[in-house]
């Protein structure tokens, strides 16, 4: 019996190394992999139809742009990873003017304008800057706005004719021509037909990036669902994957 119990040094050895480890990984700003709580395998670049945000929840909604804009640079898992780190309006200064453009808040322009970008930095900025090209406000806002031009997704879809009008759309067309000139796949969400109507409308389209922050094919998995809930308070069953039907991409609200 006395040979299966551990002697007292291999406890005390065990006990400094277990001190060691858990004192190196609350000693930095931010945790590496092996030990931080909200690890992550992909981010996810969310552009969203500002027509659509508005005919969902109708708020402070007026003219809104008729271009796609950035909803957020979404880890595919965690939030909230450093509540200490607030969000400073004043870090990503130089970025403003491209801000305001690309990166509005659709719901609530007339209000405070670093609203949105506040919930976007604390909620999912804090656990993308993990990696060292975003561990800054200026690096994460910076770089999902030279994302969202290197994808170009307004561009692209105008030149396969591709517009938002009355037109109806195949969706299956629509997800081939992005997965053909992309490469990858990307994640395309709609708001559902209505009762009595068999046509869904475009709201959302998800483009992912490895840690490199290159292109990846979207997946559809569990851990995305928290991304459904974010600081447009989308309500989730009115949001969701696409199907291969008849798309409205509505030019007015």
């Amino acid at each position: 019996m006395n040979k299966m119990k551990p002697s007292i040094s291999h406890c005390l050895t065990l006990g400094y190394f277990l001190m060691f480890f858990y004192c190196g990984c609350t000693s930095v700003k931010f945790l590496e992999s092996d030990c931080h709580p909200h690890t992550w395998d992909k981010l996810i670049l969310v552009h969203h139809w500002p027509v659509t945000v508005c005919k969902m929840i109708m708020n402070d909604c007026d003219d809104p742009p008729q271009y796609w804009t950035i909803h957020g640079l979404w880890p595919d898992k965690g939030e909230d990873c450093n509540r200490t780190w607030h969000f400073n309006v004043n870090e990503i200064e130089d970025l403003l003017p491209d801000m305001r453009q690309y990166w509005p808040d659709i719901l609530h322009s007339s209000l405070n304008r670093t609203r949105f970008w506040k919930h976007e930095w604390e909620k999912h900025g804090t656990c993308a800057a993990t990696i060292e090209p975003l561990n800054s406000q200026k690096k994460y806002f910076g770089k999902a706005l030279d994302l969202y031009h290197k994808v170009d997704l307004n561009s692209y879809l105008l030149k396969v004719g591709i517009k938002p009008g009355h037109t109806y759309y195949q969706m299956s067309a629509i997800k081939e021509a992005l997965t053909s000139f992309y490469g990858v796949t990307p994640k395309i969400q709609c708001i559902p037909p209505e009762e009595d109507e068999d046509v869904q409308t475009i709201g959302q389209i998800e483009f992912c990036f490895t840690k490199e922050l290159e292109l990846r094919n979207c997946t559809h998995s569990k851990t995305n669902f928290f991304l459904m809930q974010n600081n447009l308070q989308f309500r989730h069953e009115e949001l969701s994957i696409c199907n291969d039907t008849l798309t409205s991409y509505p030019l007015e609200v």
